[in-house]
């Protein structure tokens, strides 16, 4: 076991693994928390016939700090986000909503993540003001750091100034806002207003744009920004969404769950729902969460398989079709393992051996009534009581080491 902690380099043999661009078969070596350029001389192996392995999601747009906050369930649709949040101010007198908000922003803040990573999520771009505890060690989730951002033309007294944020922001780093999140004339001419700020560029990130129309969609395309989609979020609040397939096919779409305050569950449930409803293909989708998002919010290391990358991976069982499908249509307790540089985070138990040869406790859980292992930082009783779905097994807080997983060292 010593050296497999100390070596730890690994070769996931026998799965296809799949990202956007196509398919292989060939072993996915890891080595020191990354994707290898070739397979040691000496690596444990962990054989995954039958199964996928997909890079780790990317979701481009979350509120990591309000997913237990219960959403506001009357008044939709509404013209545009800002008669939402209008509407919402009433709504924090709701006992339920004060008691959520009383919870610690720290607690709140992992709970986000962890939400994201038991869908196979492993990155996020948090779009609010930065807090300490986003620094965590053993934060969930990689974030998306050194970029700019404001919150929205339209409600100036949260977040930076809009000109001077834009304007402090490297162009070779992105630039988040929320623009156009509506159906009315307030939301359509809000392009034409960021652009006379001088804020529309290649770095630009639109987050949601349903007020977008098709000239608007030139422009943006033209001046090379690009659009974060949540669609669930869009629906519930606005009552419909944007067209993403031109957008998509240009490349300049990436996808986001927003939060559960108006969102989906999770980055898989929104990518289901979207191919539920034929908007886009299972292979665009995946593409959406993965090498796309990574290019628009310039984070090279992600979204990918080709080495040098993060070893952010998620394996799910290959049950046959399109290899996309057996990811975009499933559920989060159907995945088998989420893992983050290299070490597994929740996974099912037959892979107990791969926490074990990492060092990492694994506590035994149930996730939607399927059993897990969590790994042990994640298991804090007071972040599990926040997630709904996810209950730790009483009487069981071993190192998982009894694996039916095969694996042989060479």
């Amino acid at each position: 076991m010593d050296v497999l902690q100390a070596a730890l380099d690994i070769s996931l043999c026998r799965a296809m693994s799949v990202t956007s661009a196509g398919a292989s078969r060939a072993p996915l070596p890891i080595r020191a928390g990354r994707i290898g350029a070739s397979l040691a001389a000496r690596a444990w192996r962990i054989d995954l016939r039958d199964h996928l392995i997909f890079p780790g999601l990317i979701n481009a747009h979350e509120h990591l700090h309000v997913n237990a906050v219960p959403p506001l369930r009357s008044g939709a649709p509404f013209p545009n986000s800002y008669a939402w949040i209008a509407a919402f101010q009433a709504h924090f007198a709701e006992p339920a909503v004060a008691a959520a908000l009383q919870v610690p922003k720290a607690l709140r803040l992992r709970h986000g993540a962890l939400k994201n990573l038991l869908a196979g999520t492993t990155c996020v771009a948090h779009h609010d003001p930065w807090h300490a505890a986003l620094d965590a060690t053993d934060f969930p989730v990689a974030l998306l750091r050194d970029y700019g951002w404001s919150y929205a033309l339209g409600w100036p007294g949260y977040g930076p100034p809009v000109s001077s944020s834009f304007a402090a922001t490297p162009a070779d780093r992105p630039w988040l806002i929320h623009l156009a999140e509506g159906t009315d004339a307030t939301a359509q001419a809000e392009l034409d207003q960021l652009d006379q700020l001088g804020c529309l560029a290649a770095n630009s990130v639109l987050v949601h744009g349903v007020g977008l129309r098709e000239r608007d969609v030139d422009r943006v395309i033209a001046s090379g920004a690009a659009v974060v989609w949540c669609p669930t979020s869009n629906h519930a609040l606005l009552g419909r969404s944007l067209d993403p397939r031109r957008l998509c096919t240009a490349g300049r779409l990436a996808l986001g769950s927003d939060s559960r305050l108006s969102g989906a569950r999770d980055l898989l449930d929104e990518m289901r729902g979207v191919a539920a409803r034929g908007e886009l293909s299972p292979r665009q989708l995946l593409g959406l969460a993965t090498t796309d998002a990574a290019r628009i919010l310039r984070l090279p290391s992600r979204g990918s398989l080709a080495p040098g990358a993060r070893a952010d991976l998620v394996i799910v069982e290959d049950r046959g079709g399109d290899a996309e499908s057996n990811l975009t249509g499933i559920r989060r307790s159907d995945i088998r393992a989420v893992v983050r540089d290299g070490v597994p985070r929740i996974a099912d138990p037959d892979f107990a051996e791969w926490f074990a040869a990492t060092g990492v406790d694994a506590v035994p859980v149930t996730l939607d009534g399927k059993p897990k292992l969590l790994a042990g930082p994640l298991a804090e009783p007071a972040l599990l009581a926040l997630e709904p779905g996810l209950e730790r097994v009483a009487g069981r807080n071993t190192r998982a080491r009894d694996a039916t997983i095969e694996a042989r060292c060479y």
